[in-house]
């Protein structure tokens, strides 16, 4: 358990000033401003409006994005006291043109090719200033440093991958913000146990500023906002971050672990929103439709279909997530090699996405597996109940 030791190897200040300072202080803004955020969302009638491909059924305010990147930057400016903010200012830069880059499709609808083109040179931006790119496999099949011919294609390729695979999972309340949590804690154990400072601070600030914006858009009624395309293509832009600093030659991760496939944990973190978007995106090129047109083919949308809430949908795709996660660490802690890490990640991100998918379409609605997800479905509809009323009593007053 070398990861365990690693961690509690730390001294405290690391603990106190690199993670949990940056974390509670991005969490705090985000809190305090998100109410103002709210009101200049319906002043500037910035909502989403609903038709008959989303699942709200009431006008909600899209600018939860602001107030995500508002606890990021903010809470990198207050830990520069106790940590050279200056790291982070590639990172800044990129989320924050993402921001930009999504409020405008957000209001005027920018072309798929466009915002394509902008991810593109964003991502470029990033490998310059950080001088980090996938250009090395870690011993996956054999392959180890790939040339750059191979690797600008590849980071442009994969990145603009995870962009839009975290945009077009948004679709029910917590879902891309959850999962966005989740992966943001999991690769900041790695880069804090390899003491990679710049990254793991990232990760906290990440984590922190996205659990206000979680919270209120699940619980909330009156503070309930979407983070909208502004706030899905920066955290795709920040997944994209956190995995080009981990799979990078110069990787502090791969240097510290060096029987870890951190292709494969990659891929596990990021799994339900990429094996989910590769399948749906190519099930729409097969229906001969752009892999961008809007339908209701994603997982999210099966679990709504069977019956299942918001709150329940979300957590069980995040679970299906956590589960191949914890899968790919068993793995690795048994001492598969990196290839066998990365096969078994690949099979079970297939399995709970495209296997599940198309098993449950198929399936029997009057044989017990369906009745059973249809009484889990009856389960995880608890908005009713004392703790969801509680905690929307308090999103609310907040």
């Amino acid at each position: 358990m070398g990861i365990i030791n690693d961690l509690l190897s730390l001294s405290w200040r690391i603990w106190v000033l690199g993670i949990i300072l940056p974390f509670l202080i991005s969490m705090v803004l985000v809190f305090l401003v998100h109410p103002f955020v709210v009101r200049v969302a319906k002043k500037m009638s910035a909502m989403d409006e609903p038709d008959e491909r989303k699942l709200q059924k009431a006008p909600v305010p899209v600018m939860g994005g602001v107030a995500v990147i508002w606890g990021i930057v903010v809470g990198a400016g207050a830990t520069s006291v106790f940590f050279n903010s200056y790291a982070l200012f590639t990172s800044i830069v990129a989320i924050t043109v993402m921001l930009y880059v999504g409020m405008g499709d957000d209001v005027l609808g920018l072309s798929p090719s466009l915002r394509l083109f902008i991810e593109v040179l964003v991502i470029a931006f990033v490998v310059l200033m950080d001088q980090t790119n996938m250009n090395d496999f870690h011993g996956l099949f054999g392959i180890h440093k790939l040339p750059v011919y191979l690797s600008l294609p590849l980071v442009a390729f994969a990145g603009c991958g995870i962009i839009n695979a975290i945009n077009m999972i948004d679709g029910v309340d917590g879902l891309s913000s959850g999962l966005c949590i989740m992966a943001s804690m999991a690769f900041g154990v790695f880069f804090c146990a390899s003491h990679d400072g710049t990254m793991a601070v990232m990760c906290a600030l990440s984590a922190g500023a996205l659990i206000p914006f979680f919270l209120h858009n699940v619980f909330g009624k009156k503070s309930k906002m979407f983070i909208g395309d502004s706030g899905t293509l920066m955290m795709g832009m920040l997944m994209t971050i956190f995995t080009l600093h981990m799979v990078d030659n110069t990787s502090r991760v791969a240097y510290n672990f060096p029987h870890m496939g951190v292709v494969a944990f990659c891929i596990s973190v990021l799994s339900i929103p990429v094996f989910d978007t590769l399948r749906v995106m190519t099930g729409r090129i097969m229906k001969g439709v752009s892999p961008f047109h809007a339908d209701k083919s994603h997982l999210h949308h099966l679990f709504i279909e069977i019956g299942f809430s918001h709150v329940g949908t979300s957590m069980c795709v995040i679970f299906l997530n956590a589960m191949n996660i914890l899968i790919w660490f068993i793995t690795f802690q048994l001492g598969a090699s990196v290839t066998v890490q990365f096969l078994v990640v690949v099979a079970v991100g297939l399995l709970n996405t495209t296997g599940f998918y198309y098993i449950v379409r198929r399936m029997d609605h009057k044989h017990a597996p369906y009745k059973a997800l249809k009484r889990l479905a009856e389960l995880s509809h608890i908005e009713t109940g004392p703790f969801y009323n509680t905690m929307r009593r308090l999103m609310d007053r907040m």
